[in-house]
């Protein structure tokens, strides 16, 4: 009698298990292309920063991996641009759209260099200039595409809910920048950064 009474928590519990998604991480042959570019270009081959981009806004897509642990060390909610609808809202939490247009207000896919850390109007005041090394992201410094923080994004995935979206830049929530920060700051080379 005791197990027939279980029986629904267990199938409750494995339907809700199921409906979580699982952990996000680059594939072998994407980490291998990273740390071959990483090489030919003299950048950074401890750490590199992957934005998986097809995932649902609302998940842990950008992942900072650490090529000598050969594992994600940090993953965090990121933000995408919010292309023709209003800001701060989550309109394309699913399928965002990708543009190098100027005044598109769309991400654009592609490697960056992760390059000066400046000041920042947003989150914690510190920003890193990003260089778009693709054709498909190489109008970044000319549309001020940077690494920043901002406060209406989340520490933690909340999906099915989504990110809020702003105007192209890669943003994270103010604590996970105090994390990543320091990653930058210590890298003795320029990190890359991949969108895809």
């Amino acid at each position: 009698m005791r197990f027939l009474l279980m029986l629904p928590f267990l199938f409750f519990g494995a339907a809700c298990s199921s409906e979580t998604p699982a952990p996000i991480e680059p594939n072998k042959t994407r980490v291998a292309d990273a740390l071959a570019y990483c090489k030919k270009k003299g950048m950074n081959q401890n750490i590199v920063c992957f934005l998986d981009m097809q995932q649902h806004s609302g998940l842990n897509r950008f992942m900072v991996y650490s090529f000598n642990e050969g594992k994600v060390l940090h993953s965090f909610p990121v933000s995408h641009g919010c292309g023709n609808y209003p800001w701060s809202f989550t309109w394309t939490k699913q399928k965002a759209t990708f543009s190098n247009k100027d005044g598109s207000h769309c991400s654009s896919l592609g490697k960056y260099k992760i390059g000066e850390r400046a000041y920042s109007q947003w989150g914690v005041n510190i920003k890193y200039v990003l260089h778009g090394l693709d054709a498909s992201n190489n109008n970044a410094l000319k549309r001020a595409i940077v690494l920043h923080s901002w406060e209406q994004v989340p520490d933690q995935a909340v999906f099915p809910k989504g990110t809020p979206e702003g105007w192209g830049c890669p943003a994270i929530s103010n604590n996970n920048f105090k994390i990543l920060d320091p990653l930058l700051k210590e890298a003795n080379k320029p990190v890359l950064l991949w969108m895809y």
